[in-house]
Formats: C-alpha cells, structure tokens, sequence
C-alpha cells in the first residue's frame, strides 16, 4: 500500500496541471475558480517542498489520482476555498478603511474646501462623495434629504467626485464655483442639478443656476478658480485611499458605506455611530 505525506507544492503543481488542461476544454468560469483555488491553496499553507520531492514516478502518478478523485467528489472544497479567501481580504480591506478613515479624519470631515450642509453644528458627520450623472446619487439624494431634515443633528460634508464623464466635470466645477464665490448659493444649486433629469450639458447648468438665483457669468468666471481643480483632484485621490471606486459612497461617522442606501438603513447607521 502506498503511504506518503503529500507536499503543498506536489497539490499545487496538479492543480496547475488540471488548471492548463481546462484552458482548453472546459468553461472559463470552471478554469477561473481553479486557478483562484491555487492562489488560495498557495496562499494558505507553508511551501517546504523543493523541485525534487523525492517521489518516484509511480508515486507521483498516484499522489495525483488520488488528489483528482478527492476533488471530483468533494468539489465543493475549491469554493469553500475559494469563498474563504474572498471574505479574508473582504476583512483585511475593511480594516485597512477603517484605519486610512481614523488616519485621515480631519482632512476628510473638517476640510475648509469642502462645502457644507445640514447643521454645522451637528453631533454626527457624515461625508458623501457623489456625481452629477450619477442615478443612484440622484436616487438617494431625496433620501438623503429627508432624513437629514427630520433628525436635525446632522452635519454633511459634500465630496464633489466627477468620475462619469465630461458633463460631470463640468457641473462638479459649476458647483464648486458656486460655493467657493457665494456659498449661500452652493446648497439650493446642488439640489437643482441633483433633481435635474438628462444630461448636464453647459447650458443646462446655466438654466439651474439662474434658477437658483446666480449670474451665469459669475459662476463661468468663478468655474476657474484655481481651487476647484484642487478639490476635485484632492477628492479623487481621497477616494482611491479610502478603496472608493464608486458613487454614491458615504462616511458614517468612522463607517464607510459605498452605494445607495434606504432611509432605514441611514437612519440606523446615524443612530450607531452618533457622536463619532
């Protein structure tokens, strides 16, 4: 009877082996979920194992019979795997926000460049990064809306994040104009360009801004101010530190929320992380 303590690297090197040979034959999803289950195999155990594990032929052929016919009938072992490995970086990519939002807080909550609503003088902050053309932003916007005014307590900090394209762009840079030459203004221009339907081309962000009581020509003039660039880029770069690749994305207190959300939800998040 053969006996041995197969090595990591002995798995490894079949998983490969099957790995190639499914390039060929079978579905991509069934390649992926293999070679990710190499990357987590990998990942998991130590590597002792040399080129030469000292096996003879035979005993390879056999180790990897053996190997096979335990995964043909035990499949669900590669996804558990591979489902393992998800949540761990899942966890490790929380903690690494929860770290970089502790590091980062008074740049991202008491930044002077950013505009700002609800009570200034509220007992929680929440921090939204959003865009013009964004659907789920304007979606949630009434929400957003509604449930700031019905608690009275909450501080927003608006995070102008043009990613959709150039029509974004150039309502983010209208609207930060806006509040960098009359703040006053910034909060009823938003709302106006949020509820808006369509696109945003120039015009149209020169209609909501008569609307909302400004001269178009002091908001093309004050679109150059130097530091509306400044604040989109710093938005920009603090989305990718904080692993933001998406609007809406809100900051709860020390909690980082990417999406949409309901009114229940919001309300409860405000309720845990008061005072934070």
């Amino acid at each position: 009877m053969l006996t041995f303590d197969p090595s990591p690297m002995m798995i490894i090197s079949f998983f490969r082996q099957k790995a190639h040979a499914m390039s060929r034959t079978s579905h991509p999803f069934f390649t992926a979920l293999l070679v990710m289950a190499i990357v987590v195999f990998a990942a998991a155990l130590p590597l002792r194992a040399t080129a030469d594990d000292g096996f003879s032929a035979e005993q390879k052929s056999a180790i990897d019979a053996i190997i096979q016919d335990y995964i043909m009938k035990n499949p669900q072992v590669i996804l558990d795997a591979v489902q393992q490995h998800q949540e761990r970086e899942a966890a490790a990519e929380q903690a690494r926000q929860q770290a970089q939002l502790k590091a980062m807080n008074a740049q991202i909550k008491q930044a002077k460049t950013s505009p700002v609503g609800g009570n200034p003088d509220g007992d929680i902050t929440i921090v939204e990064f959003f865009d013009y053309n964004c659907g789920y932003c304007k979606r949630v916007h009434g929400t957003v809306t509604d449930v700031m005014e019905k608690d009275g307590k909450v501080r927003l900090v608006y995070k102008e994040l043009p990613i959709l394209g150039p029509q974004s762009l150039l309502a983010a840079r209208a609207a930060l104009g806006v509040f960098y030459s009359a703040p006053e203004k910034y909060t009823a221009f938003h709302d106006l360009l949020m509820t808006s339907r369509g696109g945003l081309e120039e015009q149209k962000i020169m209609d909501l801004a008569e609307m909302a009581g400004l001269k178009t020509a002091d908001v093309r003039k004050a679109m150059d101010d130097p530091r509306v660039e400044q604040e989109i880029q710093h938005n920009l770069a603090l989305a990718q530190q904080l692993g933001i690749n998406g609007t809406p994305a809100f900051i709860i207190g020390d909690t980082l929320v990417p999406g949409a959300i309901d009114a229940a939800t919001l309300a409860k998040l405000i309720t845990e992380n008061r005072g934070s």
